[in-house]
């Protein structure tokens, strides 16, 4: 049988080191074993959480991971139930939520990074492709971001015209259109590309203007304009050193 928590040295504690030291200095063991109260009698919280620590598969995202793993999957674990695990699920919610800005509004987006940064926090654990719609000003002020739709593989899944829905009710002038990835690769696929320019094309007819396309992965972006722009400066160069050998 695990010594238990009470019998550690006082300072080897979760909640006393937390006091003593403060949060920075507890492992994410540690404050995991503080969220979940109490252990089992064989093993201590910290151990249980340990357990809740080695469901990470890929060990690459770190403590990100209990944002992507379902309640089910941590109820696997001995000593980790219904209520433990909704409370580790509540934690990595607000977490999450405290990377997202208080306000939206009155943010400019002067370049596809701007948009990016504020948005992959939020994307890059999903499961399944979530589109969202960024309505901007003349000026690029963000006016709202709307969720359009959930997806299952792709993005033809999702409707031209639910997307240019909400740009034409708040007679937005430009929009940004933004979706993720779930494999956490960002680079876009030729269905992307296409849907890309057949969506341009209809804001076109509305007098709206497509920003961009970004594509958010694990950590990473794409902006579909910005890849499109590479390919045709690549293409010209090829077409330069074709000329040069003639």
């Amino acid at each position: 049988m695990s010594n238990t928590i009470k019998q550690l040295p006082e300072l080897e504690r979760p909640y006393e080191k937390f006091e003593w030291y403060g949060e920075s200095a507890l492992s994410n063991a540690e404050l995991l074993a503080i969220i979940i109260k109490t252990g089992t009698k064989e093993e201590t919280s910290v151990q249980l959480a340990q357990k809740i620590l080695n469901l990470n598969e890929t060990k690459t995202e770190g403590i990100n991971f209990l944002r992507a793993i379902s309640i089910q999957e941590l109820m696997q674990i001995k000593g980790i139930g219904r209520v433990k695990a909704i409370q580790l699920k509540a934690v990595a919610e607000l977490a999450s939520r405290m990377t997202k800005p208080n306000n939206y509004k009155k943010i400019i987006i002067k370049q596809p990074s701007d948009l990016a940064e504020m948005m992959i926090e939020e994307l890059r654990f999903k499961k399944q492709e979530i589109a969202k719609v960024v309505l901007l000003s003349s000026r690029n002020e963000v006016l709202k971001i709307k969720d359009i739709a959930i997806g299952s593989n792709n993005i033809t899944t999702f409707s031209i015209q639910d997307i240019l829905e909400e740009p034409v009710r708040m007679k937005a002038p430009k929009f940004i259109l933004i979706h993720n990835h779930p494999s956490g690769e960002p680079s876009p696929s030729r269905q992307d590309l296409l849907f890309t320019k057949r969506l341009y094309e209809a804001a076109i007819l509305l007098d709206i203007e497509l920003v961009d396309h970004l594509i958010i992965g694990n950590q990473a972006y794409t902006s579909i304009f910005s890849e499109i722009v590479l390919q045709m400066k690549a293409e010209k160069r090829k077409q330069k050193e074709r000329k040069g050998k003639k």
